[in-house]
Protein backbone atom coordinates (compact mmCIF):
# COMPACT_ATOMS: atom_id res chain seq x y z
CA UNK A 1 0.00 0.00 0.00
CA UNK A 2 1.69 3.13 -0.84
CA UNK A 3 1.29 6.50 0.90
CA UNK A 4 -1.13 8.07 -1.17
CA UNK A 5 -3.42 5.28 0.15
CA UNK A 6 -2.56 5.71 3.64
CA UNK A 7 -3.35 8.79 3.92
CA UNK A 8 -6.79 8.72 1.71
CA UNK A 9 -7.44 5.58 4.46
CA UNK A 10 -6.56 7.46 6.98
CA UNK A 11 -8.57 10.67 6.12
CA UNK A 12 -11.60 8.25 5.46
CA UNK A 13 -11.63 6.48 8.68
CA UNK A 14 -10.78 10.00 10.56
CA UNK A 15 -14.12 11.88 9.17
CA UNK A 16 -15.99 8.56 9.84
CA UNK A 17 -14.97 8.57 14.05
CA UNK A 18 -15.67 12.66 13.84
CA UNK A 19 -19.00 12.37 12.43
CA UNK A 20 -19.88 9.45 14.64
CA UNK A 21 -18.90 11.38 17.65
CA UNK A 22 -21.00 14.05 16.66
CA UNK A 23 -24.25 11.87 16.74
CA UNK A 24 -23.87 10.16 20.08
CA UNK A 25 -26.24 10.39 22.11
CA UNK A 26 -24.86 12.92 24.92
CA UNK A 27 -26.28 11.66 28.37
CA UNK A 28 -27.13 14.45 30.78
CA UNK A 29 -24.73 15.02 33.66
CA UNK A 30 -25.12 15.96 37.32
CA UNK A 31 -23.72 19.68 38.27
CA UNK A 32 -20.64 19.97 40.34
CA UNK A 33 -22.17 22.42 42.42
CA UNK A 34 -25.45 22.44 43.22
CA UNK A 35 -27.42 25.88 43.49
CA UNK A 36 -29.08 26.12 46.39
CA UNK A 37 -31.77 28.24 45.32
CA UNK A 38 -33.04 26.22 42.53
CA UNK A 39 -36.22 24.66 44.69
CA UNK A 40 -35.73 27.62 46.88
CA UNK A 41 -37.84 27.60 50.44
CA UNK A 42 -39.45 30.47 50.58
CA UNK A 43 -40.41 31.38 46.74
CA UNK A 44 -44.25 31.74 46.22
CA UNK A 45 -44.60 30.01 43.14
CA UNK A 46 -48.23 31.44 43.09
CA UNK A 47 -46.63 34.77 42.25
CA UNK A 48 -43.56 33.17 40.32
CA UNK A 49 -46.40 31.91 37.72
CA UNK A 50 -47.92 35.10 37.20
CA UNK A 51 -44.96 36.85 37.05
CA UNK A 52 -44.05 34.11 34.35
CA UNK A 53 -47.31 34.41 32.20
CA UNK A 54 -47.07 38.04 32.41
CA UNK A 55 -43.22 37.95 30.80
CA UNK A 56 -44.32 35.25 28.64
CA UNK A 57 -47.38 36.72 27.08
CA UNK A 58 -45.33 39.70 26.39
CA UNK A 59 -42.38 37.78 25.18
CA UNK A 60 -44.52 34.97 22.83
CA UNK A 61 -43.13 32.13 24.86
CA UNK A 62 -44.11 29.06 26.75
CA UNK A 63 -44.12 28.41 30.42
CA UNK A 64 -42.34 25.41 32.03
CA UNK A 65 -43.33 24.52 35.51
CA UNK A 66 -40.87 21.90 37.21
CA UNK A 67 -41.45 20.38 40.56
CA UNK A 68 -38.79 18.74 42.51
CA UNK A 69 -37.26 19.75 45.36
CA UNK A 70 -33.45 20.39 47.02
CA UNK A 71 -33.03 16.81 48.17
CA UNK A 72 -33.46 15.22 44.26
CA UNK A 73 -30.18 14.84 42.57
CA UNK A 74 -32.45 14.26 39.13
CA UNK A 75 -33.85 17.76 39.77
CA UNK A 76 -30.29 19.51 39.28
CA UNK A 77 -29.72 16.63 36.21
CA UNK A 78 -32.00 18.00 34.64
CA UNK A 79 -31.36 21.85 35.65
CA UNK A 80 -27.74 21.40 34.59
CA UNK A 81 -29.22 20.13 31.17
CA UNK A 82 -31.78 23.11 30.18
CA UNK A 83 -28.01 24.44 30.48
CA UNK A 84 -25.96 22.79 27.75
CA UNK A 85 -25.21 24.87 24.79
CA UNK A 86 -27.14 22.99 22.18
CA UNK A 87 -30.01 23.21 24.92
CA UNK A 88 -30.16 26.60 26.16
CA UNK A 89 -30.86 28.48 23.55
CA UNK A 90 -33.89 26.77 22.49
CA UNK A 91 -34.77 27.07 25.77
CA UNK A 92 -34.21 30.30 26.60
CA UNK A 93 -35.77 31.45 22.84
CA UNK A 94 -39.07 29.73 23.73
CA UNK A 95 -39.78 29.05 27.50
CA UNK A 96 -39.71 30.73 30.77
CA UNK A 97 -38.83 28.52 33.07
CA UNK A 98 -40.43 28.25 36.95
CA UNK A 99 -38.85 25.90 39.77
CA UNK A 100 -41.64 25.01 42.27
CA UNK A 101 -40.48 23.12 45.26
CA UNK A 102 -42.07 20.27 46.42
CA UNK A 103 -40.50 19.84 49.83
CA UNK A 104 -41.01 16.15 51.11
CA UNK A 105 -43.92 15.68 48.71
CA UNK A 106 -45.74 18.25 51.39
CA UNK A 107 -45.56 21.72 49.76
CA UNK A 108 -47.47 23.01 46.64
CA UNK A 109 -49.64 19.89 46.21
CA UNK A 110 -52.67 21.71 45.21
CA UNK A 111 -50.40 23.28 41.90
CA UNK A 112 -49.16 19.79 41.01
CA UNK A 113 -52.96 18.93 41.60
CA UNK A 114 -54.07 22.01 39.23
CA UNK A 115 -51.34 21.43 36.73
CA UNK A 116 -51.43 17.29 36.56
CA UNK A 117 -48.43 16.36 37.96
CA UNK A 118 -48.22 13.30 39.14
CA UNK A 119 -46.06 13.35 41.97
CA UNK A 120 -46.28 9.70 42.85
CA UNK A 121 -44.06 8.95 39.89
CA UNK A 122 -41.50 11.21 40.83
CA UNK A 123 -39.88 14.83 40.17
CA UNK A 124 -38.77 16.18 38.42
CA UNK A 125 -41.87 16.83 37.17
CA UNK A 126 -43.27 19.13 34.21
CA UNK A 127 -46.17 21.04 33.21
CA UNK A 128 -46.20 22.75 30.05
CA UNK A 129 -48.49 25.81 29.85
CA UNK A 130 -49.40 28.53 26.86
CA UNK A 131 -48.29 31.90 27.33
CA UNK A 132 -51.38 33.00 28.54
CA UNK A 133 -51.02 30.23 31.48
CA UNK A 134 -53.10 27.58 30.06
CA UNK A 135 -52.58 24.34 31.08
CA UNK A 136 -50.85 22.20 27.99
CA UNK A 137 -49.71 19.56 29.33
CA UNK A 138 -47.39 17.56 32.09
CA UNK A 139 -44.82 14.87 32.19
CA UNK A 140 -42.60 12.80 34.73
CA UNK A 141 -40.53 11.80 31.78
CA UNK A 142 -37.31 13.55 33.37
CA UNK A 143 -38.24 12.01 36.57
CA UNK A 144 -34.85 9.90 36.14
CA UNK A 145 -32.89 11.99 34.64
CA UNK A 146 -29.57 10.76 34.70
CA UNK A 147 -30.66 7.90 32.33
CA UNK A 148 -31.96 10.82 29.76
CA UNK A 149 -29.93 12.74 26.79
CA UNK A 150 -29.47 15.94 25.28
CA UNK A 151 -31.39 15.10 22.98
CA UNK A 152 -34.42 13.68 24.98
CA UNK A 153 -34.69 17.55 26.46
CA UNK A 154 -34.13 18.69 22.69
CA UNK A 155 -37.21 16.30 21.47
CA UNK A 156 -39.28 17.45 24.72
CA UNK A 157 -38.64 21.59 23.94
CA UNK A 158 -38.97 21.10 19.92
CA UNK A 159 -42.28 19.28 20.59
CA UNK A 160 -43.82 22.36 22.89
CA UNK A 161 -42.34 25.55 21.57
CA UNK A 162 -44.52 28.03 21.05
CA UNK A 163 -45.67 29.00 17.30
CA UNK A 164 -44.68 32.26 17.01
CA UNK A 165 -47.89 33.30 15.67
CA UNK A 166 -49.75 31.70 18.22
CA UNK A 167 -48.90 30.39 21.78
Amino acid sequence: MDNRTRTVLFAVLLASLCAQAQWKKVPLQKPAVLNPNLYHADADPVQDIHHAIVAATKQHKRILLVFGASWCSDCYILDRGFHQPRIEPLLRDNFLVVHINVGQYDKNLALARKYHINLKKGIPSIAVLSSSGKFLSSTTEFEKAHLRTEEDVIDFLNTWKANRTHS
